[in-house]
C-alpha cells in the first residue's frame, strides 16, 4: 500500500524514492546543515515531503547537473530553499548575472520618467549595489 504525497517517509522509503543509496541521505546530512530530517528515540529518521522535495533538488544538481558539494551549498546561500526544490521539479532558473542585468533593463527604458525621479532611481540602485558588495565581501570570510 503506497503513503499519501503528505506521509512522513523513512530513510529507506526516501532513499528508494530518490534512487540513491541511504548512507547517501546520511552524507548529504553532514554536508548541507538545511537537510534536517525529523529523528524519533533511536535515531530513526523521518523525512516530511518539502524534505523530499529539497534531496530530490539536491540529488538533481549533484547527480544530473554537475555540481559540486560546496557549489550546491552555495546556490542554497544565495538563492534559498526555494531554488534547490524548483531544481528537484526540473524547473531551471537563468544564471543570477542575467537576472541581475534583466532587472537594471527597465531603467534604460525609463524615458517616461522625469530627470528628479530618474536621479532618485539610479541612487537607489547604486546604493543596493554598494550594499551587496559589502555583503558580499562579509560571506567571503
Amino acid at each position: 500500500m503506497a503513503k499519501g504525497p503528505d506521509a512522513f517517509r523513512t530513510i529507506s522509503e526516501a532513499a528508494e524514492e530518490l534512487n540513491v543509496p541511504q548512507h547517501v541521505l546520511r552524507f548529504w546530512e553532514t554536508k548541507f546543515s538545511f537537510i534536517r530530517p525529523m529523528k524519533r528515540a533511536g535515531g530513526r529518521r523521518f523525512y516530511r515531503p518539502q524534505d523530499i522535495q529539497v534531496l530530490r533538488g539536491v540529488r538533481r544538481l549533484l547527480h544530473e547537473e554537475g555540481y559540486t558539494i560546496k557549489g550546491v551549498q552555495r546556490l542554497h546561500r544565495e538563492e534559498g530553499l526555494r531554488r534547490l526544490i524548483a531544481a528537484g521539479q526540473g524547473i531551471t532558473s537563468p544564471p543570477k548575472s542575467q537576472v541581475l542585468a534583466e532587472s537594471a533593463e527597465p531603467l534604460a527604458h525609463a524615458a517616461e520618467l522625469d530627470e528628479a525621479g530618474r536621479s532618485r532611481l539610479e541612487a537607489a540602485l547604486a546604493e543596493l549595489e554598494t550594499v551587496k558588495s559589502r555583503l558580499d565581501s562579509l560571506l567571503r570570510r
